[in-house]
């Protein structure tokens, strides 16, 4: 039998839940050490269920997913967003592969009889190959609920047995990037997995953010004091617990890409990162990513790297795995809301705006290098 129990984050989930990534596909964002540190900086408002095996000697944790609840502008309906906080990347509940099909109707049923929280579930960055996924797909279909799909892509990822390019013109690029930047003086990438070391290169890494173009737009960590102090304590908390680094590529002891990973069971994630703009002729975080991977697969018990990054970004030239995605919304309760209409709408709108927006830039692309081509 499970049961489940809406909370806020603070209990202390530490046994639990590592009991249960052992068992579980993990996921760094719904890690209740991060989750409390959304609470405590008063980030986000986040509500958790946890589901619970009962009928054992003590209840058994087999289930757990952090929801955001979010008003997008101050008269919209609010809704429950699966990211739980803003910087997460993956919205996959964790829960045990043998009890998906029974955990998954129960959160749903437990979000959609409980008055304080908002029907409407908004999944963005959800893992489609999960079986967590097909047990949300189940529940739909056997509820009739109503629901929108608004994008499909897929993340590039990485495992052991698969999905790094170990030939090829990108593998001659990156030897040759390494070897001119090498000649430049002493070249290495460092990724320390302890609490001090991690803060240290997190500091490195903001600073490298905002002299970079995020700077000059704005969209920087640095840029908000609010993201600043969630972030920092988001890295250092996960930090203390072995499940968060940094690796930076230093020149000469001077840092000139920083990546930032987080982890989960075997399961390391490449949340953020940054490079010396000085140096990008070189691709430094090209090569940062490359090594720390190398060195993650060689030295650590990483099973697999998820780079929580989009389908066309540069991770894809240099990783050949892949991960399907979904992105959708649906309404928990059996018949179909004006809340559920409204905030699809808006969703769908917005998807084909950014659709319109990638295609004139395609465009403007296309143009410009039609221009600058020889005329026979």
């Amino acid at each position: 039998m499970i049961s489940v129990t809406v909370a806020k984050p603070g209990q202390d989930l530490t046994a639990a839940w590592n009991d249960l990534i052992r068992r579980a596909p993990g996921n760094a964002f719904m890690n209740p050490t991060a989750l409390k540190a959304a609470l405590d900086t008063m980030f986000a408002m986040v509500t958790v269920l946890l589901a619970w095996e009962e009928g054992v000697e003590s209840a058994r944790l087999v289930g757990l997913w952090a929801l955001q609840h979010r008003n997008v502008i101050s008269f919209w309906p609010p809704m429950l967003e699966a990211r739980p906080y803003n910087y997460a990347f993956l919205s996959t509940p964790v829960v045990d592969p043998a009890f998906a099909m029974e955990v998954m109707p129960a959160f749903f049923a437990s979000i959609s009889k409980n008055p304080k929280l908002p029907h409407v579930v908004s999944l963005k960055e959800m893992d489609a190959d999960s079986q967590a996924y097909a047990a949300i797909q189940k529940t739909i279909a056997d509820q009739d609920l109503a629901h929108l799909v608004l994008t499909q892509s897929r993340r590039p990822a990485v495992t052991r047995e698969k999905g790094v390019k170990a030939s090829g013109s990108t593998r001659k690029k990156l030897r040759q990037d390494w070897n001119r930047l090498s000649a430049l003086g002493k070249l290495e990438m460092v990724n320390a997995r302890n609490a001090e070391a991690t803060r240290v290169a997190f500091e490195e890494f903001l600073v490298l953010e905002k002299r970079s173009w995020k700077g000059e737009k704005g969209t920087a960590i640095l840029c908000s004091e609010r993201d600043t102090e969630f972030t920092r304590r988001l890295i250092g908390d996960l930090a203390a617990e072995g499940n968060a680094s940094v690796a930076v590529l230093r020149l000469d002891g001077r840092t000139i890409a920083a990546q930032v990973l987080l982890y989960c069971g075997t399961t390391a994630f490449t949340w953020k990162i940054a490079f010396d703009g000085e140096f990008a002729k070189y691709s430094p975080g090209v090569l940062v990513v490359d090594k720390m991977t190398e060195q993650l697969f060689a030295a650590t018990d990483v099973q697999a790297i998820d780079s929580c990054s989009a389908q066309d970004s540069f991770m894809a030239q240099i990783w050949t795995g892949r991960k399907a995605m979904v992105d959708m919304v649906v309404d928990v309760r059996p018949k179909r809301s004006l809340v559920f209409g409204i905030e699809a709408a808006r969703q769908y709108g917005y998807e084909r705006l950014r659709d319109v927006r990638d295609w004139l830039r395609a465009m403007s692309v296309l143009s410009s290098k039609r221009r600058l081509a020889p005329t026979p």
